[in-house]
């Protein structure tokens, strides 16, 4: 395991690249370990993340941002669990220190890229079971020219536009129309100079953009939807980890997973 991304060779292809931001610290999971180190079956959902990435033949580079201060503890952990144990050879993974927000997080992943580099996928790490076929989707999408790509589904529920308020009911203002409405996931998929540009020119107050996809919409460049998976939930309550755990058992009693 290095955190060093490998140079280029001369003459070589353009590659696909994923930067997977995990210096959160996950609140809502409760006190602990940061919510990426959080095991679910026994395996860090970090290493699950970083699995399901290399699990896609477009993807050769993995970049894991860790916490400022955890770059090595993760590496530590990435190491004992590698890609070889699963016959995943083909992809490098690297880790490199984090900053203080999501945005500077993924600022920082790709600035760790080679310059070979032409697209790329950012992931969250609290989506460990994304399946390959969403992966590959979202890839091909933009190796096909498409300069920003999300997975994404329907919404099921009806949603409700409200004016906030602490403490006291909320009055409704509006309700948009579900069928013109998508949930969001990830990994959401970038040509790497789109996404750099939108890091450079896009400012954000407070914590930063958690949506990669947000800032690219700013530079005023149109972003593409493609159908996302039921498995690729964000695993963010404790609620969230019990379904995580009932998918898993699921594949492996399905799928020998």
């Amino acid at each position: 395991m290095s955190d060093r991304a490998p140079a280029p060779a001369t003459g070589a292809p353009s590659r696909t690249a994923v930067v997977i931001p995990a210096a959160g610290r996950g609140v809502r999971l409760g006190p602990g370990a940061p919510k990426a180190l959080r095991a679910l079956s026994g395996t860090p959902m970090l290493v699950h993340a970083v699995r399901a990435m290399a699990a896609s033949r477009a993807v050769s580079l993995v970049v894991v941002v860790a916490p400022p201060d955890g770059a090595a503890e993760v590496r530590t952990l990435l190491d004992e669990h590698p890609l070889a144990d699963l016959d995943v050879t083909r992809t490098d993974v690297v880790v490199v220190p984090g900053g203080a927000t999501r945005q500077e997080s993924v600022r920082l992943g790709l600035a760790a890229l080679p310059d070979d580099v032409t697209a790329v996928l950012v992931h969250d790490a609290a989506r460990p079971l994304v399946p390959v076929d969403t992966v590959d989707a979202v890839a091909a999408a933009v190796r096909d020219g498409a300069p920003a790509v999300v997975p994404a589904l329907p919404l099921a529920d009806t949603v409700k536009q409200v004016e906030p308020r602490t403490g006291e009911p909320e009055p409704v203002v509006a309700t948009p129309e579900r069928s013109l409405l998508r949930a969001v996931q990830t990994p959401q998929g970038f040509d790497r100079r789109t996404l750099v540009e939108a890091h450079e020119k896009v400012a954000v107050e407070g914590e930063g953009a958690t949506d990669d996809a947000g800032l690219v919409e700013r530079l005023g460049v149109q972003v593409v939807v493609v159908p996302g998976h039921e498995e690729a939930f964000k695993v963010t309550r404790p609620l969230d980890l019990v379904l995580a755990e009932a998918v898993l058992a699921r594949r492996r009693a399905n799928d020998g997973f």
